[in-house]
């Protein structure tokens, strides 16, 4: 399959049409007004800073229904007593500068380059990028970022320097997520991390079908807050496990 060269106008040419790999097409820019209709059409930017810009639409994709959430029982153990502070929106900026300063295994530099960095903030900024952060004695020690329109809600990448950080935040954001009524999470490609989560495999063009309905719910813009009261219900809370 061919790859498409980007130019100067906000298009993109239909996800099917994605190589093997996923790779759609190379080049454009990242103005928030083209990411934002990247996500609209199921693709995303992934690249290092050694690349020109790489849009991506991978078949299958990888997708948590919120529903679907899976907690193992030490993490259950550590959202109950309530190790972190959960908030949200409260420091986008530092959240993404962590993951990507973050050493990950079998990972050289880092695919958050400034030019992405400035333009999800710019898009936070505009309420489609949030941040779900945790917090100890004060300090950011986890979180993750992402992309939300309507009803759909695209994790971009998460950080952790205490234990199960980032985790905890995650099950705060999925458990809000699905008391708003989002359906389900983009993962994008499969992670071992996100798939003790539940999340699953599923084809291009089922995920593509997902994704417009969800574009159909009302947009939440931001800053988010979690609701009033709210505390994330875990897997097995109603059967005493």
């Amino acid at each position: 399959m061919p790859v498409f060269m980007l130019d100067e106008r906000h298009v993109f040419p239909r996800p099917g049409l994605a190589n093997a790999d996923g790779l759609l097409a190379v080049g454009g820019d990242l103005a928030p007004e083209r990411v934002l209709l990247a996500y609209q059409q199921g693709i995303f930017p992934w690249y290092s800073d050694d690349q020109p810009i790489l849009w991506f639409s991978p078949d299958p994709r990888f997708v948590l229904p919120t529903a679907a959430l899976k907690v193992q029982r030490s993490l259950k153990k550590r959202v109950r007593r309530g190790d972190y502070e959960i908030r949200l929106d409260t420091a986008f900026a530092e959240v993404i500068d962590h993951c990507r300063d973050q050493q990950r295994p079998g990972q050289r530099g880092t695919w958050i380059t400034p030019e992405l960095r400035d333009s999800f903030i710019a898009l936070h900024h505009r309420g489609f990028a949030h941040s779900a952060e945790a917090w100890q004695n004060g300090a950011l020690v986890g979180g993750l970022y992402g992309v939300a329109i309507g009803g759909f809600f695209s994790g971009e990448s998460m950080f952790a320097l205490q234990p199960d950080a980032s985790k905890a935040a995650f099950v705060w954001l999925s458990r809000q997520l699905e008391a708003w009524g989002f359906p389900l999470i983009d993962c994008q490609v499969y992670t071992e991390h996100l798939d003790r989560f539940g999340a699953v495999e599923v084809p291009r063009r089922e995920y593509l079908a997902a994704l417009r309905e969800a574009l159909r719910l009302p947009h939440r813009p931001g800053p988010w807050r979690f609701d009033e009261g709210f505390r994330p219900a875990l897997p097995g809370d109603t059967d005493g496990t």
